[in-house]
């Protein structure tokens, strides 16, 4: 197997990768994908996001991960949020998801990053498990939020700019 880094070939691949982890978590009522904007993002520079796609012996994306930089200002260093990894559950067991970790991390360590940020359903106690044993911890004193949306083009409206 092997984890690479995706180019903006890969778009359509990590497109339907991110419609598999939609129908996983039953959220494919809430897709909207823009491959061609999401290739701009990607190619960027610097880049909006990364991704890193796992491959069976095949060549065949069966995982991937989706991250974009961010900071720790408590730190004052810079940081990685993580924000979908999903391995195809018919590839599961094999040691997919451990190496995309992995290689997020020593992405993180190679650009001096203080953390790796990622938020997990509460119901995906498989997840839970995965990350546990990997050494990750809950925040259990934070709780995400969001503005989006309307909310979000409302509330820029009344920027004053």
């Amino acid at each position: 197997m092997t984890i690479r880094a995706a180019t903006a070939a890969d778009v359509a691949t990590i497109a339907q990768l991110i419609r598999d982890l939609a129908d996983y978590e039953r959220l494919t009522h809430e897709l909207a994908i823009d491959e061609r904007r999401m290739g701009e993002h990607l190619s960027a520079t610097p880049p909006l996001a990364e991704v890193l796609l796992a491959e069976d012996d095949s060549g065949t994306a069966v995982g991937f991960a989706f991250f974009l930089p961010g900071y720790s200002t408590f730190a004052s260093q810079p940081a990685i949020y993580l924000e979908d990894i999903f391995v195809r559950p018919q590839a599961r067991g094999a040691g997919h998801g451990r190496d995309l970790i992995a290689a997020l991390a020593r992405i993180a360590v190679e650009r001096g990053c203080a953390r790796i940020e990622f938020r997990v359903l509460d119901w995906n106690e498989s997840a839970q498990r995965f990350y546990r044993a990997l050494g990750a911890e809950p925040l259990g004193d934070w709780t995400p939020w969001r503005i989006s949306g309307d909310a979000l083009r409302a509330l820029a409206e009344r920027s004053t700019k």
